[in-house]
């Protein structure tokens, strides 16, 4: 029986990696070995960075909310607080996206959190 040469085969996987690895700098993007370290690392960091990315949105979105409810007399956890006790619903995405396009609807909000609150 012939023998079958991995040739062709460790060459499709040189090649996908090198194409991964397209537009590093130096060898990172020329020499294979290089190639596939840097390429795994990045692709671990990219796995973080989509985790990471949530946590910055939603601490961006809080300190919109903070900033919004202090203009309206109240602190962030009372302005969350009343909410939750006055049964509003609504999520800290579209809180901040209310400080910032709509400020009267906002401001409605906090006057319901304050009335529940006292």
């Amino acid at each position: 029986m012939a023998r079958i040469k991995g040739g062709m085969n460790a060459k499709k996987r040189h090649n996908r990696v090198l194409k991964l690895a397209k537009g590093y700098r130096g060898a990172r993007s020329k020499q294979y070995r290089v190639a596939k370290q840097s390429v795994m690392r990045a692709l671990t960091s990219s796995f973080a960075g989509r985790k990471e990315r949530k946590r910055q949105f939603r601490q961006l979105w809080i300190a919109r909310i903070n900033a919004a409810a202090r203009m309206n007399g109240l602190s962030y956890s009372k302005l969350m607080y009343g909410l939750k006790l006055a049964n509003v619903d609504i999520n800290r995405k579209m809180l901040s996206e209310m400080a910032i396009e709509d400020a009267k609807s906002f401001t409605a909000l906090a006057e319901v959190a304050k009335s529940k609150l006292a």
